[in-house]
């Protein structure tokens, strides 16, 4: 009997549910885990992580041709309908969803992790690894992080968002080559996609759309600004309002320069630390 993660990442939705889910292995230490990416790119780089198996696979439907009947399954992703996770469900003997959904509901053959929702069944916390908890000396004044994808080259399209703001931008993994080039000449300083943990933690300010940063940011005692991208979900805003991370949407330039202005004011939330809280939920539900 073996046991699966199955995360769904690519160069249109970027990698945030992919840095998680290595987060939550991590925070498993040693338990045997095998990592399917719905992205193949990634999947080979998935050591670099901390995982030690990963496997690509080109379609959430395709887990079935690698478990078998009676294998555990933690499930990370949107594109399921209720069908096919019903059908998992059955098939799988432990199965365990991540959710970002604050109307969600956990079905009765189910476990669930939510940063909304409680009750039997759920663990209700945030993953974001203990490396990341700790005051390090914020050398970088601003980053900004705009995501791992950008497949329609928006960051380009919108870079008077950020005129005159002066911020070191960080890289991210799905951009082409020439794109990259292009960024690198746009900005006095960047930073590459390897060195993304020392950016998160060494930023004073973080300005990205990527929600697994903004948590990152705020863990390590920086002060995260969340832009809401158009081809992005709004699951998290109501938890970065709950956290009292400023919120920026429809690249409102006049509401951003007021927040960066006032930001040393703005009372952020304490990131709660719950790696060990998670770890032992998963584990006691996979009777390990």
């Amino acid at each position: 009997m073996r046991i699966f993660y199955f995360v769904h990442t690519g160069h249109r939705i970027g990698l945030d549910r992919f840095r998680r889910a290595c987060t939550i292995i991590r925070m498993l230490k040693g338990v045997d885990i095998t990592l399917l990416c719905s992205d193949f790119r990634i999947a080979h780089q998935a050591r670099d992580f901390g995982v030690d198996k990963a496997v690509g696979i080109d379609d959430v439907r395709n887990i079935s041709k690698i478990a078998k009947f009676g294998d555990k399954l933690i499930f990370d992703s949107k594109e399921a309908n209720p069908i096919m996770l019903e059908d998992m469900r059955n098939f799988f003997s432990t199965f365990i969803r991540i959710s970002d959904d604050i109307n969600d509901k956990k079905a009765p053959n189910e476990y669930l992790i939510s940063p909304y929702l409680k009750g039997e069944g759920i663990c209700n916390a945030i993953a974001v690894d203990d490396g990341y908890f700790g005051q390090e000396e914020k050398s970088i004044e601003m980053a900004y992080f705009f995501g791992d994808d950008d497949y329609e080259k928006d960051l380009e399209k919108h870079f008077d968002f950020i005129d005159d703001l002066n911020p070191d931008l960080l890289l991210g993994f799905y951009y082409f080559l020439d794109y990259e080039d292009m960024l690198k000449k746009r900005f006095k300083r960047y930073y590459e996609f390897e060195e993304y943990d020392t950016v998160i933690k060494k930023s004073h300010i973080l300005l990205t759309a990527s929600p697994q940063a903004v948590l990152e940011s705020l863990a390590s005692g920086g002060k995260p600004i969340y832009f809401q991208r158009d081809d992005y979900n709004t699951d998290h805003n109501r938890l970065f309002e709950e956290l009292h991370i400023p919120i920026v949407k429809n690249y409102e330039k006049r509401l951003l320069i007021d927040i960066i202005s006032s930001i040393n004011n703005n009372n952020y939330s304490e990131m709660e630390q719950n790696s060990n809280k998670i770890a032992t939920f998963i584990k006691e539900n996979l009777y390990l």
